[in-house]
């Protein structure tokens, strides 16, 4: 929410400026819409004024031909009427879910644009509020908020202007409720605003905590804490009721309330008409007829209808200039955009170098500390440590998922902040620990929906890493569906056909961040042979804990708390009974040694 909103204003003026610039690829129906809302508004106040007249002249005078080509004229001006409505009512959708396709769209591009660190920082159940619901809120501005608001507040006035022309002795009894009307369609609105806000972070607090208990339920179940997170949800749940439920009861109040003062409003009008027609007893043309009462009857329930519910839709409308604030913050955040910038060459070699890096994840602590080394092409790079040390940080930094704090990356002696971002990540390819798979075929998870890629290139990365058979065994074979982060399969399978997706984008640096340490022995000697096809020609830098897939490397590093403690290959860090000499006995138990 913007500091004016939260100030007090009823909304602020600048967002929804910027909200109705969304409108101008529609500015055609826009204006459509504009039209038909005046149109509408003065449809309406004429029928109580041709009432009036048919009952006033032809009525009092017996003329049935005048009557009968006054109710065509009337019936003509209802069926346009209405068909104005359903247009005006129909636009006003359309224009709004066109809007928020638009918006959501750009907002989901923004979205993908952004650092890691920025998904580090904000509950991904928040984010889809933002993307899901919040812009949901938008379309009730066009369809419940400006338009309606805009043809509430004209009608008001034709009627008012009708009332006055008609008897304006009449019209000022009829309104003298009128401050007791706005007395509490102010309040009302005052406290139908603060809980809107409370229902607006109640769904944002209910959705943060489902997305991620659902995604963590394994968690859940193996540490038997189903109840526990269920009475947290009953808290929870019961904060989005209660926060509905004020809602509720403030409606459930004003709406008797409002109609109770307009029931009083028409009671003095008529009361007070029907004593003027009773004293104007040869009903002149100045007194106050059956049918000015009859019209003012109908003046006074279209003039509080909108009354009433002007104060619902102005909070409407507030509620989508929230929303749209959120969402505009959203989209306005340029900090974590990952900047791109212009050079390309043919293609990248695999040159890999870190220059003095120091890196932090929240700007203050270091988990990495003044690293350099350098890797070349086709050549192996092993990096060790404890956990924590900050061997994933280097991967996470060389594709630019984070950017550095301090030092110099480079890649083929091109800093990685010049290259263009998309050709950067083509040449580099990531096998994570915690393989993570869409709810799609196997295929399309290989692919990402790739046109490129032909499913002959696939068969081909599958039978290279000896997956094919397992995957043609399932049903469908290559379209078989993994289901949500692929828990159809097990995870030496989901890290299998991760590797087919690394192959199949054939890039020139390969990153394997403990890509072994998911599967048993067995499947590990089996992608071990693929592996080594894999990185033949390729720059390869691989993080594992078993120490025994690495004894190849052309180089390895020992990170301890993020600084660099030791390089060099695995003969020679053993002989220096450092460091890496120490993690080889405590995993193999000072029994086995690695030759």
């Amino acid at each position: 929410m913007t500091k004016q909103n939260k100030g007090g204003r009823l909304f602020d003026f600048q967002i929804l400026k910027r909200l109705l610039q969304f409108s101008k690829p529609y500015s055609s129906g826009f204006y459509f819409l504009i039209g038909l809302t005046i149109l509408g508004s003065v449809l309406g106040p004429v029928k109580p004024w041709l009432i009036q007249h048919m009952i006033d002249v032809p009525v009092r005078q017996g003329d049935l031909a005048t009557l009968t080509n006054m109710t065509l004229i009337l019936l003509v001006l209802l069926l346009l009427h209405a068909v104005v409505q359903y247009y005006s009512t129909y636009l006003a959708g359309w224009l709004g879910q066109n809007i928020i396709k638009d918006i959501r769209i750009k907002l989901f591009k923004h979205l993908l644009g952004l650092r890691l660190k920025f998904f580090d920082n904000n509950a991904i159940g928040r984010l889809i509020t933002r993307n899901v619901s919040d812009i949901e809120t938008l379309a009730d501005v066009f369809s419940e908020g400006l338009a309606a608001i805009a043809g509430d507040l004209l009608q008001i006035v034709v009627i008012l202007g009708f009332m006055l022309y008609t008897n304006w002795k009449l019209t000022l009894i009829s309104l003298c409720m009128m401050p007791l009307m706005l007395v509490a369609t102010y309040i009302f609105k005052e406290k139908i605003k603060a809980s809107f806000n409370e229902v607006r972070t109640a769904v944002a607090n209910l959705n943060t905590f489902v997305q991620e208990h659902i995604s963590g339920m394994n968690i859940v179940q193996i540490f038997n804490s189903e109840q526990r997170e269920y009475t947290k949800f009953l808290a929870i749940n019961n904060q989005h009721k209660t926060a509905n439920l004020k809602s509720v009861l403030y409606y459930s109040i004003y709406f008797p309330v409002a109609e109770i003062i307009g029931a009083m409003g028409t009671g003095l009008l008529v009361w007070y008409g029907c004593t003027q027609a009773i004293d104007n007893v040869n009903l002149l043309p100045s007194g106050v007829t059956v049918g000015t009462i009859i019209s003012f009857v109908m003046y006074l329930a279209m003039f509080f209808r909108p009354i009433r519910m002007i104060a619902d839709r102005f909070n409407t409308l507030q509620m989508g200039i929230v929303s749209t604030g959120r969402v505009l913050d959203l989209l306005d955040n340029k900090e974590d955009v990952v900047a791109s910038g212009n050079y390309k060459s043919k293609e990248i070699k695999g040159n890999v170098k870190f220059e003095k890096v120091w890196f932090a994840y929240n700007d203050e602590n270091y988990v990495l500390k003044d690293i350099s080394f350098e890797v070349a092409q086709g050549q192996m790079l092993a990096i060790v440590g404890a956990t924590g040390a900050g061997k994933s940080s280097i991967i996470n930094l060389l594709n630019r998922c984070y950017e550095i704090n301090k030092g110099k990356i480079t890649v083929d002696g091109v800093d990685v902040c010049d290259y263009d971002l998309e050709f950067l990540r083509n040449g580099i390819s990531v096998v994570l620990q915690d393989v993570f798979l869409f709810s799609d075929t196997i295929f399309n998870n290989i692919t990402l929906n790739n046109s490129a890629i032909s499913r002959e290139k696939v068969l081909e990365a599958a039978e290279l890493v000896g997956a094919r058979k397992f995957i043609e065994r399932l049903p469908g074979g290559f379209d078989y569906n993994v289901m949500e982060r692929g828990n159809t399969l097990s995870v030496g399978q989901r890290q299998l056909i991760s590797f087919i997706r690394s192959i199949v984008y054939d890039p020139k640096i390969i990153v394997l961040d403990e890509a072994t340490s998911s599967v048993d022995s067995e499947t590990e000697q089996l992608i071990q042979n693929a592996i080594e096809q894999m990185m033949k020609g390729r720059t390869s830098i691989v993080i594992a804990h078993r120490l025994s897939t690495i004894q190849k490397a052309s180089k390895i590093l020992v990170l301890d708390k993020g600084k660099l403690v030791e390089e060099g290959t695995h003969e020679t860090l053993l002989s220096t009974h450092g460091h890496y000499a120490n993690l080889v006995n405590v995993q193999y138990n000072n029994k086995e040694k690695i030759s």
